[in-house]
């Protein structure tokens, strides 16, 4: 009867430890998809909004940009230079005079809205940059000068 108990807890344990460590797992993974999809919607968003609402757009003499241009443009700042590369050329066959276009580009004007709009850019275009120093304390410390013997 003791055997039966104790087979009967250890199956028991070993179930619970397999629900936690999966629903665990589960929810890690949930979380970093739901991160992804809420970054992928609202870099856009912030795009638009500094872009086409705040009138950074006009304020420089370019045009506002539809919904497709925004997002190409919010993943664009957050892309990495071989992102940058592949929208580049992705634009580059789906229109190759896009390129070529000229545009009067000037100055904005200081106002409180073309610092705010141009500040939600560089948020959008501001990554954090891992620092390594590559183990430049060990080589220091090898370097040191020894004691006068």
């Amino acid at each position: 009867m003791a055997g039966r108990v104790a087979k009967r807890h250890g199956v028991a344990r070993v179930v619970s430890l397999v629900l936690g460590v999966g629903a665990l797992v589960t929810g890690g993974i949930a979380m970093v998809v739901g991160l992804f999809v809420l970054v992928l919607l609202i870099g856009p968003l912030v795009f638009w909004l500094a872009w086409n609402q705040l009138g950074l757009a006009e304020s420089v003499g370019l045009p506002e940009l539809g919904f497709w241009a925004t997002v190409l443009a919010a993943l664009f700042l957050g892309a990495g230079w071989f992102g940058k590369v592949v929208i580049t050329a992705a634009v580059f066959v789906v229109d190759p005079t896009w390129l070529s276009a000229s545009a009067t580009v000037h100055w904005p004007e200081p106002t409180l809205r073309n610092l705010l709009a141009i500040a939600l850019l560089a948020m959008l275009a501001a990554r954090p940059h891992a620092r390594h120093d590559g183990g430049s304390d060990r080589r220091d410390r090898r370097r040191e000068p020894t004691a006068a013997r």
